[in-house]
């Protein structure tokens, strides 16, 4: 009988009897490769299993042969290289939520201990020293809490948070004020909340929108002696500015659990009595690494026995052959998705999806929704999306979510509507894939268009009357941006229009303010499809 291999790079078994007593799977452990080792070591392995000490890269997919997934042991995928996983054919999986409660648990750890110097005091008093007057704290009670962030972990923290009798407010755009509601939480803007907050907590992924959020600019905007906790995701925090602002004074106190670099042993900021650190425990109870090994058991089996994908961030979990049929449909979903979300700052109520053609009467259409939804979630859930938890995560959010088949377009055969509201705005696109593998928008907000949705793109919402697009072009020109293409959908002339702009640079936020500057111009985004 032919074994899988998979090849583990940890040593703690625990929760995984299952998968190491299955007769048809074979798994070796050799804990922390290197990436060198790692390189040579993956030949001949079926799957890999994974923790966040370990990266997968470009150079470890090139070197492996039989390779069919990795699945990470754990909520994070930022050390796998997801664009050559895919590109080589094999399969991500995470397992997402598995380390909630311990995560929640570790962010109050570290602020009743950055609040009660408890690090400091235990140092101090074992060397030697009684220093009560050095070490006097501040309570809880009656201090504001800011959450950045209020999916499962920032929610759990909410809760707990409330029995210190704290005022918690959080910025969360993908949060209903319902559920808000429900949590004794309230709704706020990211300004208010910087602004508003004596501790300030994240709990949102790292990507390229929130990488370095918190900055020396927002650092600037928050209360003097403003106490910063991280056990979110290295690179949010600007570590840097993060270090001249506990200096100057202006940040009182930080908790980290995280780094931009890991692992790390030496930085400016250990330096410093007023921050506290620990080398990533976030999920590292016994606890959530057992839940988390019994959910890879049996996803892992599910895999390469029963043929079932699970938890994949990578690519639907369904059979091949639907896999194949909707692909294009899947990939342009993900694009609208994408740039809707950028038309969206306040807490979506509701998203409408038509599915209009034959096509889609046979076919489960659920896969192509969840891929719209993880991609329009995408920069603000605290948890890594896939297909399986997209629609999950929206609904705990308070999106209603709508699906419906229409048997046949016409002025298309097949197509794609998709509605997203929220309390203050609308907005819709209907778009086609054209020849199997080539996308446009064809209509935004009731007015005609063809747009490929395809690279850099500005989309400014504007009045139609003459001298708007000359002006732009000139800003864009002035900083040597290129203009490749553009088009103007119009509700009427001298009425509402939405342009789209294609470049070939990127914006500065500089560029953009001065675009918004420009007489007729409403609103300027900027999107990277």
């Amino acid at each position: 009988m032919k074994k899988y291999k998979i090849l583990m790079t940890y040593k703690n078994t625990e929760g995984l009897e299952k998968l190491l007593n299955h007769p048809e799977i074979q798994v070796d452990i050799k804990p922390k490769p290197s990436q060198e080792e790692l390189v040579n070591l993956i030949k001949g392995y079926d799957g890999l299993l994974i923790r966040s000490e370990v990266r997968v890269t470009k150079e470890i997919f090139d070197s492996a042969d039989i390779l069919k997934v990795v699945c990470r042991a754990g909520t994070g995928v930022d050390n796998v290289d997801l664009h050559a996983a895919t590109k080589k054919g094999v399969v991500v999986m995470n397992v997402p939520g598995g380390n909630t409660i311990s995560a929640c648990e570790h962010t109050i750890g570290l602020i009743l201990s950055m609040m009660r110097n408890i690090p400091q005091a235990h140092n101090s008093l074992k060397s030697g020293k009684w220093e009560r007057e050095k070490f006097v704290g501040k309570e809880l009670q009656g201090k504001t809490l800011g959450l950045i962030g209020l999916g499962r972990i920032g929610s759990e923290v909410a809760k707990r948070m409330k029995m210190f009798d704290m005022k918690i407010i959080a910025y969360d755009p993908y949060v209903s004020e319902e559920y808000a509601n429900q949590l004794g939480v309230e709704l706020k803007s990211f300004e208010e909340v910087i602004k508003e907050a004596d501790i300030i907590s994240l709990h949102i992924p790292k990507t390229e929108e929130t990488k370095n959020l918190i900055n020396k600019d927002v650092m600037m905007k928050m209360k003097d002696g403003v106490c910063i906790v991280n056990c979110a995701r290295g690179g949010i925090v600007n570590e840097n500015d993060l270090y001249e602002m506990i200096k100057s004074g202006k940040v009182a106190a930080a908790a980290l659990d995280v780094f931009e670099k890991e692992p790390i042993t030496s930085s400016p900021l250990f330096e410093l009595d007023n921050v506290i650190v620990t080398p990533h425990l976030g999920a590292s109870t016994e606890e959530a690494q057992v839940k988390i090994a019994r959910e890879v058991a049996d996803m892992m089996i599910d895999f390469f026995v029963n043929g079932i994908i699970r938890n994949a961030v990578n690519i639907p979990s369904m059979d091949k052959k639907t896999y194949e049929k909707l692909l294009p449909y899947i990939t342009l979903l993900e694009k609208i998705g994408v740039l809707q979300s950028k038309f969206f700052e306040s807490a979506v109520k509701e998203i409408y999806i038509q599915y209009v053609g034959p096509i889609f009467q046979q076919l489960n259409t659920y896969i192509l929704t969840s891929a719209y939804i993880r991609k329009f979630l995408f920069n603000f859930v605290d948890i890594e999306l896939n297909y399986v938890n997209a629609q999950v995560v929206a609904k705990e959010r308070g999106i209603v979510i709508k699906e419906i088949k229409v048997p046949e377009g016409k002025e298309y055969k097949e197509y794609v509507n998709v509605v997203v509201k929220s309390a203050k705005k609308e907005n819709s696109i209907s778009a086609v894939v054209v020849d199997g593998n080539n996308y446009r928008i064809v209509e935004i907000n009731g007015m005609d268009c063809d747009v490929e949705p395809e690279g850099k793109i500005i989309i400014l919402s504007n009045i139609d009357k003459p001298g708007i697009i000359g002006k732009v072009g000139t800003i864009l020109g002035d900083n040597n941006i290129n203009i490749a293409k553009m088009f103007v959908a119009r509700e009427s002339v001298g009425g509402e229009a939405v342009t789209f702009i294609n470049v070939d640079n990127e914006l500065s936020s500089e560029i953009i303010e001065k675009i918004k500057q420009v007489s007729g111009v409403k609103e300027v985004k900027f999107v990277n499809l």
